[in-house]
């Protein structure tokens, strides 16, 4: 018993690791990180400055999946974010996802 628990422990991992990894591979695929890093700022937020901002927002998913498909300016500064028409609704909301789970 206690051998199929630590299997299965192991089993989640990997695969709460690949889809982590998958949801990074996503941003660099429709070049979201060449305006923003994970933890450091560069011409956008760093993701994990995004997760603290509207950690606990109910609709923060939904506005955020806006900014990602629409573009916005004036909550991070000067600098707007363009929109970006090669992102699907269901790919931005997966890249959404994923930004908000950043620490």
């Amino acid at each position: 018993m206690k051998r199929s628990m630590m299997i299965a422990t192991v089993l989640a991992s990997a695969f709460v690791s690949q889809a982590a990894m998958a949801n990074a591979d996503l941003a660099k695929a429709k070049n979201c990180m060449a305006c923003h890093a994970v933890a450091n700022k560069l011409v956008g937020p760093a993701y994990k400055d995004v997760a603290a901002k509207y950690a606990g927002q109910k609709d923060a998913e939904n506005k955020l999946v806006a900014k990602v498909m629409k573009g916005g300016s004036g909550v991070w500064g000067a600098i707007p974010m363009p929109a970006n028409p090669q992102v699907s609704d269901a790919e931005a909301r997966t890249l959404v996802k994923w930004i908000l789970a950043q620490k």
